[in-house]
């Protein structure tokens, strides 16, 4: 495990939030960091927050000024949890959470796995953090850094889950 300077950690400047909109869509990510943040008018989004915050009462969650995790829990190791609504944008819950462990990871922690909890569902899925993983998640960074280099927004995706999408009226309205 490499463990890096208080000065190297600040050149990590991403939110778990913009790394999942990395995965789910270029465009979202993009306007979502330059401050066009639509998801405080967002139904879905408050119905989330709500389940997130009746789910899990008591527990103490970690924020810093790059990430905000919903709880974590101490095993033989740190544990990440993270709490969604549903599970139709899984591969991105599953890079954030790994996010979340390579970034503690950096900053020294053990941990090596973390919960997805879809409590609507009745579902916690492992996931866990792999050797293969930190060189993903590097390429994930990189490429949300190229995005955020774009003068414009990145093109409209027209994925299926656009409609759900609280930026859905600016990108298609």
């Amino acid at each position: 495990m490499t463990v890096i300077s208080s000065e190297e950690l600040k050149e990590i400047k991403f939110k778990g939030t913009q790394v999942a909109y990395a995965v789910v869509c270029p465009r979202k990510l993009w306007l979502f960091s330059r401050g066009i943040a639509l998801e405080h008018s967002s139904d879905r989004v408050a119905l989330g927050k709500f389940v997130d915050e009746v789910s899990f009462r008591g527990k103490e969650g970690f924020s810093d000024e790059n990430v905000s995790i919903d709880f974590i829990t101490i095993d033989d190791e740190l544990v990440v949890h993270e709490i969604k609504l549903s599970s139709s944008l899984e591969e991105a819950h599953e890079v954030q959470i790994k996010y979340y462990i390579y970034y503690l990871r950096l900053k020294g922690a053990r941990v090596s796995y973390g919960l997805l909890h879809y409590p609507r569902l009745r579902k916690i899925k492992r996931v866990e953090f792999g050797k293969e993983d930190e060189a993903k998640i590097e390429e994930i960074l990189a490429r949300l850094e190229k995005t955020l280099e774009l003068p414009e927004p990145p093109p409209v995706i027209n994925a299926p889950y656009c409609k759900k999408c609280a930026y859905y009226e600016l990108c298609y309205g």
